[in-house]
């Protein structure tokens, strides 16, 4: 079974979400028709936005972690520490927009009606506010080279936890928002990250059959295996997939026939897939139906003898 790191799913999730939203974010700026309410999503000090929400994400999954490799762990922390200065870095241009939005108008409204005897305190809110305005500037040219930074350290941990098969059907699921965040052709960052596509297909098409997505984990393999990948593991692996699925969809012949040819494989020995298809073949014995019940109950019952005895321990 291929191993997950808890929480790296949800954190590319939230890290696709936020890189969208910043992306936003740079370009009303330009545009001149950023306001501080468009902010909201993106950062806060609660659960409501998204880069508090990675934040803390990050924190829980990597400051704790202890059962992956020096360079995961390096990575993991990398990540983290990138993740939180982006945290930290939008929270201060949170804040400086709020004085250019809201405290700027309300001071130029009472300058406006001011004494004279108000006139250095004005002076003083004037530089204060230039100082804000030169902030900002620097705050979003900085947070855009960061969140650059930041991409290219997802993708090293990426390329860290490559067996995380969530996270393989995650970027498979979700190309057009991968392709956005990080620029590069969609199988080039495939290779980068897992290898090859097939890898990629391959790891996402194994998690899809742990998670009982039975035509999903079909499509996947098929497509790693157009892609060359490593068939005498994929051949029964998809054997089995097809058999299930059509069990699902409660075409038994074609089902039959799927698991026949993966029982001959020495997958056939997984237990947990093993139990699985038993208890399918089972069911088609009680449930099979028309002019062609006899035949698929015999062929039923032949296929789980079969089985019954792969189930035990070969001798050495």
């Amino acid at each position: 079974m291929r191993t997950a790191q808890p929480g790296l799913v949800g954190i590319v999730r939230d890290f696709l979400a936020a890189h969208r939203l910043m992306q936003d974010l740079f370009e009303r700026h330009r545009k001149g028709t950023l306001r501080f309410e468009d902010l909201r999503d993106l950062v806060g000090d609660d659960e409501r936005s998204v880069l508090f929400r990675l934040k803390e994400r990050c924190h829980a999954a990597f400051r704790n972690s202890r059962e992956v490799s020096d360079q995961a762990l390096h990575r993991e922390a990398l990540f983290d520490l990138a993740v939180g200065s982006l945290f930290h870095e939008a929270m201060k241009l949170r804040e400086d927009f709020y004085q250019q939005e809201v405290y700027g108008p309300r001071v130029r409204a009472l300058e406006s009606r001011a004494s004279g005897d108000a006139r250095e305190l004005f002076e003083e809110f004037g530089r204060l506010l230039a100082g804000v305005a030169r902030r900002l500037e620097d705050g979003l040219r900085e947070a855009e080279a960061l969140l650059e930074q930041t991409v290219a350290q997802l993708r090293l941990l990426l390329s860290a936890h490559r067996d995380d098969g969530p996270v393989a059907r995650f970027l498979l699921e979700n190309t057009d928002r991968v392709r956005n965040a990080f620029g590069d052709p969609f199988d080039a960052l495939l290779t980068a990250i897992y290898g090859s596509t097939a890898a990629a297909f391959q790891i996402a098409g194994i998690s899809y059959l742990e998670s009982g997505y039975y035509h999903s984990a079909a499509l996947a393999l098929e497509e790693s295996s157009k892609r060359d990948g490593e068939r005498s593991l994929l051949a029964p692996l998809l054997d089995y997939a097809r058999g299930m699925d059509a069990y699902l969809q409660r075409d038994y012949e074609r089902s039959l026939t799927s698991l026949s040819a993966w029982s001959t494989s020495r997958d056939a020995q997984d237990p947990a897939r093993l139990r699985l298809a038993r208890d399918a073949i089972a069911c088609i014995v009680r449930l099979a139906e028309g002019e062609q019940r006899a035949r698929l109950v015999a062929d039923a019952s032949a296929l789980l003898t079969r089985l019954g005895s792969a189930a035990a321990p070969r001798a050495s």
